[in-house]
């Protein structure tokens, strides 16, 4: 059987904790292919529980089905133990969960250089979490990280711990005028996580590789969202890793040609969270109406999401590079009410009209939304479970944004419940 990959198309939030729940029972292995515990998913079961999961993919809510933390993913384990005994003081299974010996490890001194540089620059910013992922991902390139596999090992803990620190230190202390960071203190620490996670580290390639021999589905879940990859996002206002389709091939082990299908998660307007530029984003009563209606505030920082209308040239550029198949719209509820629903349907850029991401840094920053107004709608629609049972308008609505974003749109989220969901294509057929 295929792997099937799910990714967010816009900034993130778009909520793929939803579209994976969906896929859940009829999914054996979900894997976490990027990130770390600086994203997260909140998915609400079918008997109204609410879970917030920053680091554990969401399949672990699924009896049955074998979550893998890739090794494409940066892991604290100190934060990781905390969400899984979390979920299993809430009687949340979680011993089938696997991890890569590969996935690189969150360190103290990524965490510690995360905050100070991030206070350091200022208006410069980045708007990172400041739980160390894009230091952890900076060592895991310079070749000097620590990997999973090293809690097997503590002499090798050591070792690579104490060549990393003569330089860190150096940074924290003289440049910073923080307190250095002390080796025994930390192998000590982590020598406590490998004996809590030693069962759980696999060779998860090999794991995958034999379930998609045997026709198992395998669905690879991406955290964030296009336009924050490191390569194709919004850069320098973007993540440390590829959370791009392309991301999931390795980030997990498993090779391209296996992959079949791309999912695409689009929410029915847009958000973003942190720095960085955001054409169509509202400063009125409107953005307010959406960060309250939709409840947008994030999972793991806890701040207040900025709220944009649907940005159709977004869509257009996450359709093309992530090769999306199949889009999941979610949070068309939200916009009910609306007297009227404007889309971008392309920018200003300088007074030239662009119907395609800019080229440049510059070009983005300077983009003005050209939009495109729909008739809205008022009535509730968390009710409706076909397309045509949905009001005409709202039909319309979701029409345009599959013509504009170039893949279609294969099921619509009506509301937040597992099961409020039009499935208009079945995602697995």
């Amino acid at each position: 059987m295929p792997a099937v990959v799910l990714i967010g198309a816009q900034w993130g939030d778009e909520g793929k904790g939803k579209a994976t729940d969906l896929l859940g029972g009829r999914v054996p292995y979900v894997v976490r292919y990027q990130g770390g515990n600086n994203a997260g998913h909140t998915v609400i079961t079918p008997d109204g529980e609410r879970y917030a999961l920053h680091l554990i993919p969401s399949g672990i809510l699924t009896p049955g089905c074998t979550p893998v933390i890739g090794n494409g993913v940066v892991v604290d384990p100190q934060v990781l133990i905390g969400e899984l005994a979390g979920l299993e003081e809430r009687g949340v299974d979680t011993s089938k969960l696997v991890i890569s010996a590969d996935a690189h490890l969150i360190m103290p001194h990524h965490r510690a250089l995360d905050r100070v540089t991030e206070r350091f620059l200022g208006k410069r910013k980045i708007g990172t979490t400041g739980r160390g992922i894009g230091p952890a991902y900076g060592d895991k390139v310079a070749r000097t990280g620590i990997r999973v596999a090293d809690l097997l090992d503590l002499s090798i803990l050591r070792q690579k711990l104490e060549g990393t620190l003569v330089e860190k230190n150096q940074v924290l202390v003289k440049v910073y005028n923080r307190k250095a960071i002390d080796v025994d203190e930390v192998v000590e620490e982590y020598a406590g996580y490998a004996e809590q996670l030693r069962d759980r580290i696999a060779d998860t390639r090999l794991v995958l590789a034999n379930a998609l021999d045997a026709g198992e589905w395998v669905l690879l879940e991406g955290s964030q969202g296009t336009l924050l990859d490191v390569d194709h996002g919004t850069y320098p206002f973007v993540t440390s890793s590829n959370p791009t389709a392309g991301g999931a091939a390795t980030g997990s082990g498993i090779g391209p040609t296996r992959i079949s299908r791309v999912v695409g998660i689009l929410k029915a307007y847009t958000t973003r969270v942190g720095s960085g530029p955001f054409p169509t984003e509202l400063f009125d009563a409107n953005g307010e109406y959406l960060r309250k209606q939709g409840g947008e505030v994030g999972v793991t920082t806890g701040r207040d999401r900025r709220c944009g209308w649907f940005d159709a040239v977004v869509a257009r550029y996450a359709s093309r590079v992530n090769g999306i198949t199949d889009y999941f719209l979610t949070k068309l509820d939200v916009l009910s009410g609306l007297e009227t629903v404007p889309i971008c349907v392309a920018y200003d850029v300088d007074g030239v009209r662009h119907d395609e991401m800019p080229m440049t840094q510059t070009g983005f920053h300077h983009a003005k939304p050209v939009y495109e107004e729909m008739p809205g709608w008022f009535e509730d629609i968390r009710g409706c479970r076909s397309f045509d049972e949905l009001p005409a308008n709202a039909q319309a609505y979701v029409r345009r944004l599959e013509e504009l974003s170039g893949a279609r749109i294969s099921v619509i989220g009506v509301g937040p419940g597992r099961d409020e969901n039009v499935v208009v294509h079945d995602l697995l057929d």
